[in-house]
């Protein structure tokens, strides 16, 4: 009984996991202007990905959190794709592409990078800080190659003010990471 309650657990977190990737897609083009550019709402969703994939790797184990990035980055994809044709006719593949590119490779490296601080540290608050930070900075750096070709009206303070907010978000979440116990 506990096994099936474990799987079912995973499963939860797997659909959260992917839930909030689909919500970021949707919140993509919905913006708000902070220091005189235009930021995105989806950028407060990103660390709290990042946090979760952490949390599934913590509660139960790696396999599991690729598991469950493989899964929503398909979903993330699909909706995508359904979305665009339903709502245009048309599909941007480069669009795509830089996000997916952006998810999955940022999603691996904060996994890669949590799992090494899991196995070999006590996983300070300040490295589980930096991991997400590091991760994000992964994230538009591969979106900006991709899809923007580094053509942006105010790139690079676009840029500093999304990473300035998701470090306090980050920090917010390193907290409560610490309180979530390995196994359970």
């Amino acid at each position: 009984m506990k096994r099936n309650k474990r799987e079912s657990d995973v499963w939860v977190y797997t659909l959260l996991l992917t839930t909030l990737t689909i919500l970021i897609e949707s919140l993509r083009l919905y913006t708000f202007k902070l220091f005189g550019v235009e930021l995105s709402y989806s950028l407060f969703l990103l660390p709290v990905v990042y946090f979760l994939i952490d949390i599934i790797a913590k509660k139960f184990d790696y396999k599991r959190a690729v598991a469950a990035i493989a899964i929503s980055s398909v979903i993330f994809v699909s909706f995508s794709f359904i979305i665009a044709y339903i709502i245009n006719g048309e599909y941007i593949l480069r669009s795509l592409t830089g996000e997916f590119c952006a998810y999955v490779l940022s999603a691996f490296t904060n996994l890669t990078i949590y799992i090494f601080l899991l196995n070999n540290t006590e996983a300070p608050r300040i490295l589980v800080i930096l991991t997400y930070l590091f991760s994000l900075v992964i994230f538009y750096m591969v979106f900006t190659l991709i899809y923007l070709n580094l053509v942006f009206n105010d790139y690079w303070t676009g840029y500093f003010t999304t990473l300035g907010i998701q470090l306090i978000i980050c920090i917010i979440l390193s907290i409560i990471d610490k309180k979530v116990l390995r196994g359970e």
